[in-house]
């Protein structure tokens, strides 16, 4: 097995099969501009809509997105209703494009805590677009990595099946993608806030000072161009990374 295998992008670098953006700044986005936080998740949807495009011309297979944490009910109630409002919206506009584009939409998330209206219009945005193979978008939607976690443990406890690395990534909400090779955050922060922590064990990091309303497809060029000069070991060493070059002597 090849730890360091990469896909190849159609301009022939070597750029990432699967990429993980936290979309932060949206809020500090429309602060700047003396308007209401919602107006930035507005165009952070925008910039979202522009990423989705720029990763499938670049050959990205998987994209994953933190749209709303676990935590983020703690927000102030209009946010959080606005939000909810956004996100209906956002779907029936969106799916029928994204099933222009070949992509394949999938929820990532605790449901039960949802309405039993936004449960209905996650399902039918996901069926709608189950047919599409040219890239898979995962929105993390009332998502937290320990509570990815801590539901998987749960649900073999449950089954009465051994908790082992293989048995709990099969149970986790991201068990139908590979691991990302690139997380990105936007907006000047330096941490992954509770995204996917098991999954992104591997994965390379990239902090971005532009808020995500800015993020634009240079910057997406960018994030690549800085994975693909990296170096992945996956714990081992450059040299055992290196081809075995034939020994001249026994040519």
């Amino acid at each position: 097995m090849t730890h360091n295998a990469q896909r190849t992008t159609p301009d022939g670098s070597h750029g990432p099969q699967h990429i993980a953006i936290v979309m932060d700044g949206n809020g500090r986005w429309a602060t700047k501009r003396f308007l209401p936080r919602l107006a930035g998740h507005r165009q952070g949807v925008e910039s979202l809509r522009r990423c989705v495009r720029a990763c499938v011309a670049r050959g990205v297979r998987v994209l994953t997105v933190f749209a709303f944490s676990s935590e983020n009910w703690n927000r102030p109630p209009d946010e959080v209703s606005g939000l909810m409002e956004l996100m209906g919206k956002a779907l029936v506009r969106e799916v029928p494009q994204l099933t222009k584009d070949g992509v394949r939409l999938r929820f990532v998330g605790e449901r039960a805590g949802l309405s039993a209206g936004m449960r209905a219009a996650l399902e039918q945005a996901e069926a709608a677009t189950a047919a599409n193979v040219r890239m898979t978008l995962n929105v993390c939607f009332n998502y937290g990595g320990r509570w990815d976690i801590a539901q998987a443990a749960a649900t073999l406890a449950a089954r009465g099946e051994p908790i082992t690395e293989a048995s709990l990534h099969g149970a986790m909400g991201m068990s139908h993608v590979p691991d990302p090779d690139l997380l990105i955050r936007t907006g000047g922060e330096k941490r992954i806030s509770n995204f996917l922590l098991w999954q992104a064990a591997y994965s390379e990091l990239y902090f971005s000072d532009r808020l995500w309303p800015d993020f634009d497809e240079a910057a997406l060029d960018a994030a690549i161009a800085d994975y693909a000069a990296r170096e992945r070991r996956f714990g081992l060493t450059s040299e055992q990374l290196q081809p075995a070059q034939p020994d001249p002597l026994r040519a």
